[in-house]
């Protein structure tokens, strides 16, 4: 495993230059393998040791590199060392390489790579997770989609790094939208439609009651008064309510088992309106609260940051706004659960809301307030089905199904399933992430369908393909040896697969670093290539039983490595396909 080889290399290294060893062992880096030709393990960043003093300064990098080459020796770990760019770097013998690494995999398993030396250093806390959050009473959008599968890959990342994580569900379940709706439903409902199909028939009352406002002044006002009952506390509104609440919930419930997403709590805007009131107080003894001449209520948010001035907190009618219940979210989250961060998932037209509402935090003095983070992103665009635009999440994910399906019966190489349809549905939403993540976060992108659902490329779907190839192999011959003999495999094909596992650790490090799946999805498709070409090169059918045997424990470990970074996507790994 890498931390074994960086830390035989940090300590000759640090009796050197009189460094500790694990200061070293921070400037080591795994090497990116390169298909062609056989690179070294490990390079030693020289520059990286300049700030402590323990180099010559006034020596060219190359040069520090060569001088402190050649003070180091090759032993029983180390083959090979050599300089390249101002780095020393180190080839590790390769029957110690082999062994070592398949040893690891197989004795920690699906924990490979994540409690290594580099990782094990990570402070170990609770973390919230703020995701998904969709407005009830409306269709599940696709707009939250990027959402969803952002911060359950967030979630899945600190969990398998030993947080402790609680995954929150925020809905918007209050506000003016529900005015809007408790006025739209008693002219627009139907409780036949509402039984049928749920947020289908909300979503067309929500709908009709926006544009039949848009004309109609008295409709806006009545939005208004029903909002004023809702919050009021009276009974029939809050009755209606909490039918469409629950109705939401339910329908949501649905999607979010298609694609494996859970939540620990499901919270929303409602459970803070009350609240909201503490922190109006809390801001009116602070002294930053104004009143405008239109009658509402603004914090002053100005000193010290290029915020705007003014955040409107309370309307003139006295009814909440969005951010106040927000602040009281997050104070009271801090009281219940007293987190170690809390991250908040939603699109990137929201960063100056969370601007504001961290600097609200730090106004009433509240210590966590910078344990809080946004991680923002881009927008999907041109996500269509066969009917043209699309709205709705599940729209796209019975689209992702039927295409793969389709894919699947039109490929002679595909496999007799028991259950093809959830098959399907699996490499579909493989494909669908795996788009979503390749590219930065932040920028918007054009989905295309053609190119989410090849079987080549950089593919969710050749992810999948893969992992079932892989799959097929131990079922077609079974690995029956505890005693394997690894100095079969010595081939470059398994070399170059092995070196590339190395840097697993720093991959997730990189990922936790700045919640950037992309590293991940860039390191997978580059295990996926190599094993592939393992697979051409390393037959076990036909072999002898010792090398078979040791082919079949290298693909097998693989396959687990690649299974348990596909599930921190949120992917389920298929077997056959």
């Amino acid at each position: 495993m890498a931390c074994l080889f960086r830390r035989a290399i940090a300590e000759q290294v640090s009796r050197v230059v009189g460094l500790p060893s694990e200061t070293v062992a921070k400037s080591i880096q795994a090497v990116p393998v390169h298909r062609k030709h056989e690179s070294p393990d490990f390079q030693l960043f020289v520059n990286s040791l300049l700030d402590d003093g323990h180099l010559d300064a006034a020596s060219s990098l190359p040069e520090k590199a060569q001088r402190l080459a050649s003070k180091l020796k090759c032993d029983s770990v180390i083959s090979e060392i050599a300089t390249a760019r101002g780095s020393v770097t180190f080839k590790v013998n390769r029957e110690l390489l082999i062994k070592t690494v398949l040893n690891k995999i197989t004795q920690d398993g699906t924990q490979y790579g994540l409690n290594t030396d580099l990782l094990c250093g990570l402070h170990k806390g609770k973390t919230i997770v703020e995701f998904s959050s969709p407005n009830i009473a409306k269709k599940f959008h696709v707009g939250h989609l990027r959402s969803t599968i952002i911060g359950n890959f967030i979630a899945n990342l600190k969990e398998a790094v030993g947080n402790e994580v609680l995954r929150i569900n925020y809905l918007g379940d209050w506000g003016l939208q529900f005015g809007l709706l408790g006025t739209g439903f008693s002219l627009y409902g139907s409780e036949e439609d509402l039984k049928a199909n749920p947020l289908e028939h909300l979503f067309n009352v929500y709908v009709k009651i926006n544009e039949a406002a848009e004309q109609d002044e008295n409709l806006k006002q009545s939005a208004m008064e029903f909002l004023g009952r809702l919050e009021g506390g009276e009974k029939q509104a809050l009755s209606l309510w909490t039918h469409f609440r629950d109705l939401s919930i339910q329908e949501y419930a649905k999607i979010y088992k298609r694609l494996g997403v859970h939540f620990n709590e499901y919270s929303g805007e409602s459970f803070y309106k009350e609240k909201s009131q503490h922190v109006l107080d809390l801001l009116k003894n602070k002294g930053v609260l104004k009143q405008t001449e239109n009658g509402n209520v603004v914090v002053d948010l100005s000193e010290g940051n290029d915020l705007s001035s003014y955040k409107t907190v309370v309307r003139s009618d006295g009814t909440s706004l969005y951010i106040t219940r927000d602040v009281a979210a997050a104070i009271d989250r801090m009281e219940k659960y007293n987190f170690d961060e809390m991250i908040y998932v939603t699109d990137k037209s929201q960063q100056t809301h969370f601007q504001q509402l961290f600097r609200i935090l730090e106004i009433l003095g509240k210590k966590h307030a910078d344990r809080c983070h946004h991680v923002p992103f881009g927008r999907v665009q041109g996500m269509q089905t066969r009917k043209g635009d699309v709205i709705f999440l599940e729209d796209v994910l019975d689209e992702a199904r039927a295409r793969m399906l389709q894919n699947m019966s039109d490929t002679s190489t595909s496999k007799d399933l028991e259950d093809p349809t959830g098959t399907a549905e699996k490499i579909g939403i493989a494909a669908l992430i795996v788009q979503d993540f390749k590219g930065p976060l932040m920028s918007d992108y054009n989905f295309d369908w053609h190119r989410a659902l090849q079987s080549f490329g950089d593919t969710g779907v050749f992810l999948q393909y893969t992992h079932a190839r892989l799959h097929s192999l131990q079922s077609l011959q079974k690995l029956e040896k505890n005693d394997i003999d690894m100095s079969c495999l010595q081939e470059p094909s398994v070399v170059f697969t092995l070196q590339h596992l190395l840097r697993y650790d720093e991959v997730i490090l990189q990922c936790l670093e700045d919640y950037q799946p992309r590293y991940l999805v860039n390191y997978l498709m580059g295990l996926g290539h190599l094993i592939n070409v393992a697979h051409r090169a390393l037959p076990v059918k036909g072999s002898t039983e010792e090398v078979a045997q040791a082919r079949l424990l290298f693909f097998k470990n693989v396959q687990m490595v690649l299974a348990n970074a596909m599930k921190l996507f949120g992917i389920t790994p298929v077997t056959n396909m």
